[in-house]
């Protein structure tokens, strides 16, 4: 338990992120009154999620491997951390649907109709909606999560020292 200790506590803080940013998407009429800008903008989630895999990444090269640890152990590190966050994902997404926005789904329904990008309620329907969410969250954040934790990782593995004695001379 304590060697995943970092993960489980920096999952927990990814998922308090995410509510507030969907707080803030809402207070600022993007699920609302700028629905329209709201699939362009929630892009920007990118960069705060991206800066807390950095954060707990490095929490766990400093305080588990004493500040040496190696690409394969942080990207085994940032899977166990995005298998956490897929699992706190539906709960997230229950919070925000059903708590923060419940009418998310009716607003982004009636005016992707209103735009053309669906032609009927139902065809609507099928994208937004809560399982769809919970589906498209939990694979996003495992996929994404995986891969923003190899790529993090490139920058923050311990290099290994070079051995003088290896060095050839002809």
């Amino acid at each position: 338990m304590k060697s995943i200790k970092i993960e489980i506590k920096w999952a927990v803080l990814f998922s308090i992120m995410s509510l507030a940013w969907m707080f803030l998407e809402k207070i600022t009429g993007l699920h609302d009154k700028y629905i329209d800008y709201q699939m362009y903008l929630t892009n920007l989630f990118a960069i705060p999620a991206t800066i807390m895999l950095y954060l707990a990444l490095r929490d766990k090269k400093r305080n588990y491997y004493n500040g040496q640890m190696d690409f394969k152990q942080g990207v085994t590190s940032g899977i166990v951390l995005s298998l956490f966050i897929a699992f706190l994902t539906p709960f997230v997404q229950w919070v925000v649907s059903f708590v923060i926005t419940p009418n998310f789904f009716n607003n982004a329904i009636n005016r992707s109709i209103q735009l053309g990008y669906y032609g009927t309620f139902d065809e609507a329907k099928a994208q937004f909606n809560f399982a769809n969410y919970v589906r498209q969250g939990t694979f996003g954040a495992l996929a994404l999560g995986v891969i923003t934790s190899a790529i993090l990782m490139v920058f923050l593995q311990t290099k290994p020292k070079k051995n003088k004695q290896s060095e050839t001379s002809f």
